[in-house]
């Protein structure tokens, strides 16, 4: 957004923007911890995503998983089998969001105290 478009845009409305939302899709706790682990692991079951996380309660990371399933960032894949096994994966979508997680990763490098 260059500064011409930020002086003839509303900013009371941030949702509006690009980083709006951009933020609406990554934005909150737990959407770029689900979206490390996915890109580390490639592709994980819903208990090993989980335990990867660690204190999250089902409820959240059910909620998380389906907002950004909704989104088109990740893929959820189940196979009819029981007991039923769900897996994850970053979709293409998701893993063009990447190289802004390892700058925000750089960043951290940089300027932890």
């Amino acid at each position: 957004m260059s500064m011409k478009d930020l002086e003839n845009s509303d900013l009371t409305d941030i949702k509006s923007t690009p980083f709006g939302y951009t933020l609406s899709i990554i934005g909150g706790k737990w959407k770029m911890i689900i979206m490390f682990w996915l890109v580390e692991y490639e592709v994980l079951r819903y208990g090993e995503l989980k335990r990867c996380i660690g204190q999250i309660s089902d409820k959240i990371l059910n909620n998380q998983l389906k907002e950004l399933e909704k989104d088109g960032i990740i893929i959820r894949k189940e196979y009819p089998q029981i007991p039923p096994r769900v897996e994850y994966r970053l979709s293409k979508r998701g893993l063009s969001l990447m190289p802004i997680l390892e700058e925000v990763c750089k960043w951290g490098e940089v300027n932890k105290i």
